[in-house]
């Protein structure tokens, strides 16, 4: 049978040996911090909850029970610690379905919807036009491809065949257009 090597702290430290309490704390300070860190994930608050376990664990040493290692019963007590800090802290949840009770009489309850911005959906409206304007002012071998590439999605070889021209014209008059594309669209930007 394997001795545990806290038993004879824990011993000492029931009949009120100071040492053998800081002993006891530093051997499994470490351990009672790492479970309640995981639990409320916030250093300060995980310290506070390890010192917190520690007290509760020592004025309760009596209670504690050999069969079972002494670093399982603190990091039991430590998680309950953990767990009760976070019920502790929970935010009051407010129903958005239900009315709200004023002096005036009753409200419902109404959201700001922050993502539609209408600046932005005329500015990207804007783009799209001046885009589409590009593309139908460059030449038509030159809009060809770009349609074909970008709007229909066809592959090199596809637009070669459609085209009848080879593989590297294709993507010759794709670079080309890009760059006549660019240089019209440089205001936008």
């Amino acid at each position: 049978m394997t001795v545990n090597p806290d038993d004879k702290l824990i011993a000492e430290a029931r009949q009120g040996d100071q040492r053998a309490y800081w002993k006891l704390m530093n051997r499994h300070q470490k351990t009672v911090y790492h479970v309640a860190h995981k639990i409320v994930r916030n250093d300060e608050t995980a310290e506070d909850i390890t010192q917190e376990t520690f007290m509760k664990a020592f004025s309760a040493l009596a209670s504690y029970r050999s069969e079972y290692r002494f670093s399982t019963w603190l990091c039991k007590i430590a998680a309950n610690t953990a767990i009760d800090h976070l019920r502790k802290k929970r935010i009051q949840a407010l129903s958005l379905d239900r009315e709200i009770e004023t002096s005036e009489g009753t409200v419902e309850f109404e959201i700001a919807d922050y993502s539609f911005h209408p600046e932005r959906e005329f500015e990207a409206k804007q783009k799209r036009i001046s885009i589409d304007e590009a593309i139908n002012n460059l030449s038509d071998r030159y809009r060809q491809v770009i349609l074909f590439r970008h709007r229909d999605d066809k592959s090199y070889e596809e637009i070669a065949d459609l085209l009848e021209v080879p593989v590297g014209t294709v993507k010759a008059r794709i670079f080309r257009a890009r760059e006549l594309l660019k240089k019209s669209l440089k205001s936008l930007r």
